[in-house]
Parts: C-alpha cells; sequence; structure tokens
C-alpha cells in the first residue's frame, strides 16, 4: 500500500510497534485488514478484542481480500497474545512476522487489575506486547480510539512505548488523511490520502483531483490556488476567504485547516501595509478537500485570499501563488519553488507567482514563475496596479 508505506517511512520495520489512532468507524480496522491481506509473502497475526473471528472473515470477504498466511484470533488476555507470538524454542523465528492488535482497550491482564481499559491495563498490555514483538523481530499494529478531544485515549504515556504514533482523520467527505506525529523510521511530514468506497479503502493517486475545484469560468472572490508541500509531493490546494462584518464589533477567525493564528498574522500585515481594515471583520478560512495545511508558503495565498475577498476582486483562474510573508509584508523564499512551478503548469496554470529570489543551495527559479519583492507588489501584479494600497 503506497499511501501507508508513504507515512510510515517507505515500510514496515521488524520488531517495531505503530500506533493507530482515530475515530470510531473511520476506517482503522478496515486499513488493517486491507494491509494484512496485502502481505502474502509474510505470516500475520490479526488480533481481535471488539469482534469474533467470524466477524472478520465476513468483513474480508465484503472486501475482497484474502491472505493464506493471515491467521485470526479473537482474544482479550495479554498472556495467551504474548505467548502466540513468542518462538517455542529459543533461536527459532517468530511464528508471524506481524501482528495487529484491534484494539489494545480491550487486552488486559490479571497483573493490571480484572478491567480492561484503564489507564493501568493500558500501559501495561501496550509495553508487554511492545517489548516481547521487539525482541523478536515481530512488528506489531495497535489499533487505538481517540477522544473527543482528537487525541489517543488512554494515557499519553503509550505514545512514547510505541515507535511510531499514526492519526487516521477524515475530511468533510469521504478522503481519509493519515498522518504520522511521531516516526523514529521516516518523516512525520508525510500524509497518506486514501477514499472510502464500498470495497474498502481506495488510495487516491491523483491528490490534486481532490483539492482543486475545476471552474469553467473565473474564480469566486475570495478563493486563491496555492502549490503547497507535504512530505514529499506537491499539492495544489484552494484557500478560500470570506470577510463579513463583526457582530458587536469585535472581529472573529474561524478557521480549522489552516492555524488562525497564521490568519490573524496576515490580516495585521494586510492592514498595515496596504490600509484596509479586518479589525471590525469576521474572517472564516477554509481549505477545499478538509486538509490541515502547515507549509509556511500557503502565506501568501492566504494574504491574497483575504484581500479578494475584502475587496470582492476575484483572483486570476490560471494563477497559483506560493511564498512565505514576513511581518514587514516583504515575500520571503520558500522551499522547493522548482517544483512547486512544474507541479501547477503540469495542472494547467500558466503563471505561479512568489518571492523572486530563491533559498541558498536551490537552482534558480523556473520560466513560469513571476518573482515579486512584496505583497503590495504582489497585490498589484494579481489584481492590477490601482489595486495596492486601500483606505477601505
Amino acid at each position: 500500500m503506497t499511501e501507508l508505506d508513504r507515512v510510515l517511512g517507505g515500510g514496515i520495520v521488524a520488531g517495531a510497534s505503530v500506533l493507530v489512532g482515530g475515530e470510531p468507524g473511520i476506517g482503522k480496522s478496515t486499513l488493517m485488514l486491507q494491509m494484512a491481506a496485502q502481505m502474502r509473502s509474510r505470516s500475520v497475526l490479526y488480533v481481535t478484542g471488539e469482534e469474533s473471528a467470524r466477524q472478520i472473515r465476513l468483513r474480508a470477504d465484503r472486501l475482497g481480500v484474502s491472505n493464506p498466511k493471515l491467521a485470526i484470533l479473537a482474544e482479550n488476555q495479554l498472556e495467551r497474545i504474548t505467548r502466540l507470538i513468542t518462538p517455542g524454542t529459543v533461536g527459532d523465528p517468530a511464528p508471524y512476522q506481524v501482528v495487529i492488535v484491534d484494539s489494545i482497550q480491550t487486552i488486559a491482564s490479571p497483573e493490571a487489575g480484572t478491567v480492561p481499559g484503564t489507564p493501568n491495563q493500558i500501559k501495561y498490555t501496550t509495553f508487554e506486547i511492545a517489548d516481547t514483538a521487539r525482541e523478536h523481530g515481530v512488528a506489531v499494529f495497535f489499533v487505538a480510539h481517540v477522544t473527543k478531544e482528537g487525541s489517543i485515549a488512554g494515557p499519553r504515556t503509550i505514545e512514547h512505548m510505541v515507535d511510531t504514533v499514526l492519526y487516521f482523520e477524515q475530511s468533510d467527505d469521504e478522503t481519509r488523511y493519515l498522518r504520522a506525529s511521531k516516526n523514529r523510521f521516516g518523516s512525520t511530514d508525510e500524509i497518506g490520502l486514501f477514499t472510502m468506497q464500498p470495497r474498502g479503502l481506495v488510495q487516491i493517486t491523483d491528490p490534486n483531483s481532490v483539492f482543486l475545484v475545476r471552474r469553467s469560468g473565473s474564480l469566486p472572490a475570495g478563493v486563491v490556488v496555492a502549490p503547497v508541500i507535504e512530505g514529499s509531493r506537491v499539492l495544489l490546494v484552494e484557500v478560500q476567504a470570506l470577510t463579513v462584518p463583526a457582530k458587536g464589533g469585535i472581529s472573529r477567525v474561524f478557521s480549522d485547516k489552516l492555524d488562525s493564528r497564521r490568519v490573524n498574522r496576515m490580516a495585521a500585515v494586510l492592514e498595515k501595509h496596504l490600509g484596509l481594515q479586518f479589525s471590525d471583520h469576521d474572517m472564516y478560512v477554509n481549505v477545499a478537500g478538509g486538509m490541515r495545511i502547515r507549509d509556511v508558503g500557503v502565506e501568501l495565498a492566504l494574504a491574497v485570499a483575504l484581500y479578494s475577498a475584502r475587496t470582492d476582486r476575484s483572483f486570476p483562474s490560471a494563477t497559483a501563488v506560493a511564498g512565505e510573508v514576513s511581518l514587514a509584508g516583504e515575500i520571503r523564499p520558500v522551499a522547493q519553488m522548482a517544483r512547486r512551478a512544474r507541479t501547477a503548469s503540469e495542472m494547467g496554470f500558466a503563471r505561479c507567482l512568489g518571492p523572486g529570489s530563491v533559498r541558498q543551495g536551490e537552482s534558480g527559479t523556473p520560466v513560469n514563475w513571476d518573482g515579486v519583492a512584496s505583497l503590495e507588489d504582489a497585490v498589484k501584479k494579481i489584481f492590477g496596479a490601482q489595486n495596492g494600497r486601500s483606505t477601505g
């Protein structure tokens, strides 16, 4: 599974322990079962504490997956699980190369009490299984639920006991995002993209089809396209902004896909250097497709989107923008500008607008890159010379 391998850092490491968290029903068990079915050259043990072996078989039949080397064990007792993954004789290989525990909250041991799911039980069972698997070179995946706050249920110490922590998230549609918040064997910047279909999770091979909205005419005011870096690939995303007069004279920011502090900072730069008033307006910011963006290169697109929404002027449909915006209103270089411009060009964007200089050590700017020195220059190039500083 290319998308899962990407987030793991290239694949599964022998002896590694991976914690996979997500909301109930998001597809954690489906992902694990599909992964287990893909590893036809590996012996896999799927430990289910929430379902019967028959239920797992019914799901596998519905998904159309199978693996003759996949064993299903319906068990909640820690000692029986560790006994199964331990070689019978010292020096022998482990009977299973990959173990999936679904979910860790259902596993219990008399050594840690009688009730499964308590903080002490989760810590004890996670450590014992991970330690046994590491000793015998067995890769283990723990499935865990998340709380209302979005963090993995149970004590945070279990995240320190494992090598990798993955979060499975869902956007407003059927798109699923797999992210790593901790990874000893790879980057935490990669993202895996899936969509839930009747036959299970399907990998998204063309991410830009998810995040770009194709329109026949001009873009609405407040909509800007930005090439952003997510891990090892460039994604073109649509940044959407809306500004309305604040009720009661107190402005608010509504943004969950982009950091609200970044939105406030871009609004302050626009107010200081272009004379636009945002302190009496509510600001709504969104990213089409529902993905959270952390790349600093999205700042110029965010600033331009806020300007477009506040002035009600449409952004050119064949242009994409990327760049970091300083507090002085300067456009600073961003990483991999050539790749950003090339990806935008492949998607039909004739011009990329951003910083006029490149980062030290990178090659020169690409042909379709239009460099600007300041946010005011960017606004003039995009919306026309008369649309720079405003008193609105």
